[in-house]
């Protein structure tokens, strides 16, 4: 997972209006991604971060840049300029991957830059074309690509609907997200997850016009989290709080709780179950090296803390 629970490896589309705050979104996860810290309490895999903003300007990107952070970050990369989907794309990013080969996540800001409309094929086969391409990329090189998208003018209750376009664009990325405005001059939006890989989720976001971040108001997803309907996770919670600390994989943490809970499934709980456990003082966070995913769990204790009172925290990602 590129953001826990949220984004996964594969494409994904983010849809909203024009001028709702997309872009202010979309510029914040690259950042958040890029340094290796949380979305809305959700723990990121920190890596390289490539942002085609095809809409701005350099200049207009370095003031944004500097409206969300002070930090010179590194691991992240801005171009203005790409060539289509059709027209040498794929060998720009892949380009870029090769030299990169720590980076885990695309955004590309907007779909509609970097169409070609072909006259040689109907709309939905148009569709699918375009992002079955770069759903291969994203695939192929395990990494996240989001496409920044419109929404049809017309309201709809299902999210898969509102993206402008056919089926063909929907039904081949693996998660859709929608950023929806109730009002069109209010700071408050829906920001609706769903996808193959993820549970569905609605969250109440709210603009902050000073510091242009989407802060987190509410989860107000039909079926929120829940912890005592879960015996893996109280499990798990058990199992730290007497352990104290766990590094490993999902098949050893198993082995060691001796559940039979498959390691997928066990790997999906924890990712899905993080808010939980850091209110039961367990902190969870993995790391990936080659094809190796290592598991750390580890629990504080109110003791934690002791002797600490007066000292800085200045621990870095």
């Amino acid at each position: 997972m590129i953001v826990a629970g949220l984004i996964p490896q594969g494409l994904h589309i983010l849809g909203g209006a024009p001028k709702v705050g997309k872009s202010w979104l979309t510029l914040w996860l690259c950042i958040q991604v890029a340094r290796g810290k949380s979305v809305w309490e959700l723990s990121t895999e920190q890596g390289i971060v490539l942002y085609l903003s095809l809409e701005d300007s350099f200049c207009r990107i370095q003031n944004r840049l500097w409206d969300l952070t002070d930090e010179v970050i590194p691991n992240i990369h801005f171009s203005v300029m790409a060539d289509t989907i059709t027209g040498g794309l794929v060998k720009q990013i892949e380009d870029f991957l090769f030299e990169h080969p720590d980076t885990n996540f695309i955004a590309i800001d907007t779909l509609q830059r970097v169409r070609n409309v072909s006259g040689d094929l109907n709309a939905y086969a148009n569709d699918y074309r375009d992002v079955n391409v770069l759903k291969t990329v994203s695939d192929r090189h395990r990494i996240a690509i989001l496409l920044v998208h419109h929404l049809r003018k017309q309201g709809d209750d299902d999210p898969l609907n509102m993206i402008s376009g056919t089926t063909g664009l929907t039904g081949a990325v693996d998660s859709i997200y929608v950023l929806k405005k109730e009002k069109r001059t209010g700071r408050t939006a829906k920001f609706i997850a769903t996808g193959r890989d993820i549970e569905q989720h609605e969250y109440t976001l709210e603009f902050d016009r000073d510091t242009h971040l989407w802060n987190f108001i509410s989860d107000d997803s039909d079926e929120p989290f829940s912890l005592s309907a879960d015996k893996t996770i109280l499990d798990v919670i058990e199992f730290i709080r007497g352990e104290e600390i766990f590094i490993g994989s999902a098949s050893e943490l198993a082995e060691e709780m001796k559940t039979n809970t498959l390691p997928n499934i066990l790997s999906k709980k924890l990712v899905q179950y993080q808010r939980e456990l850091a209110d039961a003082g367990i902190v969870y966070s993995f790391s990936r090296s080659g094809q190796k995913r290592e598991i750390s769990l580890f629990y504080e204790s109110d003791d934690s803390n002791d002797g600490n009172d007066g000292k800085n925290d200045n621990g870095s990602v």
